[in-house]
């Protein structure tokens, strides 16, 4: 079966597994073979109008091409004269010659139909060269991917990978922030910087266990706040304040030993003649205290380019936290002192007081004791009671034996009398002042006072007197308590670790600097190269 050019690329298509024959010069001539009985059906989506023929022109199409098709395989079979396409070069209705591509003529294969045996296959026909001005060949199209191979769509193949400008641009900027760094830093640490010695020493704050009340409650003062943990932190504060770095300044001269490397080693040194602001700035580079809150424990580290100076540092700084934990005791035992002395004096002024208001009422009343004078004054209206029980009864003898006449019953009505007066007189002295108050006798008021107010008033000079002499009492012992308490020290500063002497540099740490540098600096480019890249997305 033979068919148009444009029949054979849809059957192509269709077939998908025909074979191409080789071109008719690469053959060896065979005679030819006799063609299939049944006449092949036209492949699908032919042209219409070709029509497909068998038996006709097998030989002649066969010794045309010069070959044969092997055994078992579709015989070619040429295309009969004026149903395929024109030659290239051919001319046209307007007489000009048009160049067209040469397509190779693909091996079509007939559905055979019953038994019929395989179709031939259509060898290449030759073509005649090409007249005119030849068309310039397009260049190979990418896969559009709707070409299938087994029935799965192809995915267009990748192209060859290059380097852009701006992996080129990557790999500098890499270079660029990321290594040279890293090499300039590396180069520092082991070629210039100054090795330097750490001294190391550990102490904490003990307070003396006592047995006063406020101790009583045990663990409870760990949830209060009030354990030793302030005072740890009070001394954690004062290693790094200014007045002690200005103390071992003095002591120890740290810009002079610290700035010494500054020409050499002007990172890790510092530099000449600083404020104290900026040896406090420096004094936290060289000083690294650690405390533990729970435990109480403080570590000291101090860095220096000399062992001996790092041990010496240590050892300033020990002494001058004793010595701010000595001050401190001090000045708690100066505040407890003062505060006992002040309520002692509170005390005497008081009592002095009281004292002084019992003497001006003892002056002022003419009594030294009120309730020894109320006594006797009890003592003389029982006398006098009794004094006229006894002028009653001899009266009553005396007028039993004698006449009315009797000068003795005269002057018994006459005794008797007397006493009732002096008895209604004490009476009278004991309520409101008397006629006879004030007059200077032996039981005269003194000042015209009754006798009542004169017992209260003078109860309540009594009652303030006990009172300031209990607290003159109660001063005493608080100043007492709080002399013995000023005699030992409640808080001292224990040293567990002394400050030690190295024997080898291990600072700085070359390797964790270059490390974390080196970190940093990754992290910061791969950050940089994602910016660069979403702006790049965006745009």
């Amino acid at each position: 079966m033979t068919e148009g050019t444009g029949a054979q690329g849809q059957a192509r298509k269709a077939a998908g597994g025909a074979q191409e024959t080789k071109p008719a010069q690469q053959q060896k001539k065979k005679p030819p073979q006799a063609a299939p009985q049944a006449a092949p059906q036209a492949a699908p989506g032919a042209q219409p109008g070709v029509k497909a023929e068998a038996g006709q022109g097998t030989g002649q199409g066969a010794a045309g091409q010069g070959g044969a098709a092997k055994p078992g395989k579709p015989t070619p079979k040429a295309a009969p004269k004026g149903q395929g396409t024109k030659a290239p070069g051919a001319s046209t209705s307007d007489g000009k010659v048009q160049a067209i591509k040469p397509k190779p003529l693909m091996a079509v294969a007939a559905a055979p139909t019953g038994g019929a045996t395989a179709p031939k296959v259509e060898a290449p026909q030759k073509q005649p060269p090409q007249k005119g001005p030849a068309a310039k060949p397009k260049p190979p199209q990418p896969n559009s991917g709707k070409a299938k191979a087994n029935g799965r769509p192809v995915k267009p193949t990748a192209n060859r990978t290059r380097m852009r400008k701006r992996h080129w641009g990557l790999a500098m900027s890499f270079i660029w922030l990321v290594f040279a760094p890293m090499l300039v830093v590396t180069y520092y640490l082991w070629m210039i910087a100054t090795d330097q010695y750490s001294s190391v020493t550990g102490f904490t704050v003990r307070k003396e266990e006592g047995g006063n009340a406020s101790e009583l409650l045990g663990g409870l003062s760990q949830f209060t706040g009030s354990s030793g943990g302030s005072d740890g932190e009070i001394l954690y504060e004062f290693i790094l304040s200014q007045s002690l770095v200005r103390a071992v300044e003095e002591e120890t001269g740290l810009v002079a030993h610290y700035s010494a490397h500054w020409d050499q080693d002007p990172v890790f040194s510092l530099w000449p003649e600083p404020s104290i602001e900026d040896l406090e700035w420096f004094w936290q580079r060289i000083v690294r205290v650690a405390f533990d809150s729970g435990s109480g424990l403080t570590e000291v580290q101090v860095l220096a380019f000399d062992p001996d100076k790092a041990q010496q540092v240590s050892e300033v700084i020990v002494r001058k936290s004793q010595e701010m934990i000595n001050a401190l005791n001090e000045q708690a035992r100066e505040d407890s002192m003062r505060y006992a002395r002040a309520d002692l004096d509170e005390a005497v002024n008081r009592l002095k007081t009281a004292r002084e208001a019992l003497t001006a009422f003892r002056t002022r009343t003419q009594i030294v004791d009120p309730e020894a004078d109320i006594q006797g004054r009890m003592g003389v209206m029982n006398n006098l009671q009794q004094q006229l029980a006894e002028a009653l009864i001899e009266y009553d003898l005396l007028s039993g034996t004698t006449n009315a006449d009797d000068p003795r019953l005269t002057q018994e009505r006459r005794r008797i009398q007397v006493i009732r007066e002096r008895i209604a007189n004490e009476r009278q002295s004991f309520a409101t002042s008397g006629p006879n108050a004030g007059q200077g006798d032996e039981f005269g008021g003194g000042v015209g006072e009754d006798y009542p107010s004169l017992i209260a008033e003078y109860e309540g000079l009594v009652v303030d007197r006990e009172f300031a002499e209990e607290t003159y009492r109660a001063s005493l012992a608080a100043l007492d308590l709080a002399r013995a308490k000023a005699q030992r020290q409640s808080r001292y500063l224990a040293t567990y670790v002394a400050p030690t002497l190295a024997e080898s540099s291990e600072y700085p740490r070359r390797m964790t600097i270059v490390s974390l540098v080196g970190l940093f600096l990754l992290l910061s480019w791969a950050v940089l190269v994602l910016v660069f890249y979403s702006i790049r997305d965006r745009a």
